[in-house]
């Protein structure tokens, strides 16, 4: 494993309290349905697919926000947020599971919290067709007011399992995440499933996938470890 940035905790040293993980790109592959929606989004509003920009990792209500801002659309938000959320829920189709992913959630049980950008029932129904168990904890963008990279949505998950934000660990692969789990005074693992190692570089430890770890729960707490 490639070790953390100067002046950065070292995340195989220490035990947690609990383990807060994004969902898409982090335990779920959705990708190839994520770019879909957005460019369906994007012709019924008459948006070029060129102008959409950074999307990943921050929930749909701000990037639409922001398009409407920047491009000056006079959108009814929304409503536009609406049919952005009705073009996901409806596309489903290779939503699989990430290496490593089942594996991890299996090993932390009720100490894992799922903390997603998308809505609870996006991130419901993606989980499932992903084949992924619940969590003890599941944080969507409709039970906080400010999404990524604000910290909210992990101090809230850390409020609901009984846990210091400080003595977690959140798992991340975009850098509006990995800042989100900063702020909230996290430790962070960052995962290279979809953004480059330079971008990520705020992350205490930085690995391809989940695959790449191993995780278990004993008298201490949590720990987390490089697999042979």
């Amino acid at each position: 494993m490639t070790g953390p940035a100067a002046g950065r905790r070292e995340p195989a040293e220490e035990r947690y309290e609990a383990v807060l993980l994004d969902s898409d790109s982090t335990l779920v592959d959705s990708a190839g349905a994520v770019r879909r929606s957005w460019e369906a989004w994007a012709r019924r509003f008459g948006v070029p697919v060129q102008r959409l920009g950074e999307t990943h990792g921050m929930p749909s209500r701000q990037t639409i926000a922001r398009l409407d801002r920047e491009l000056d659309l006079g959108l009814d938000l929304e409503q536009a947020g609406a049919v952005f959320d009705e073009i996901e829920l409806g596309d489903l189709d290779d939503v699989v599971a990430l290496p490593g992913a089942l594996d991890a959630l299996a090993a932390l049980g009720d100490r894992a919290a799922v903390v997603t950008s998308a809505d609870r029932a996006l991130a419901s129904a993606r989980l499932g067709a992903a084949g992924l168990p619940a969590p003890a904890v599941l944080v969507c963008a409709d039970d906080v007011e400010r999404g990524k990279p604000d910290p909210a949505p992990y101090l809230e998950a850390a409020a609901r399992m009984g846990v210091d934000p400080a003595g977690s660990l959140v798992v991340e692969d975009s850098p509006a995440g990995v800042r989100s789990g900063r702020a909230a005074g996290a430790s962070t693992l960052a995962l290279l499933t979809t953004t480059p190692r330079e971008q990520l570089a705020e992350a205490d430890l930085v690995v391809p996938d989940l695959s790449w770890v191993r995780f278990g729960v004993d008298a201490r707490g949590v720990w987390v470890s490089a697999r042979d």
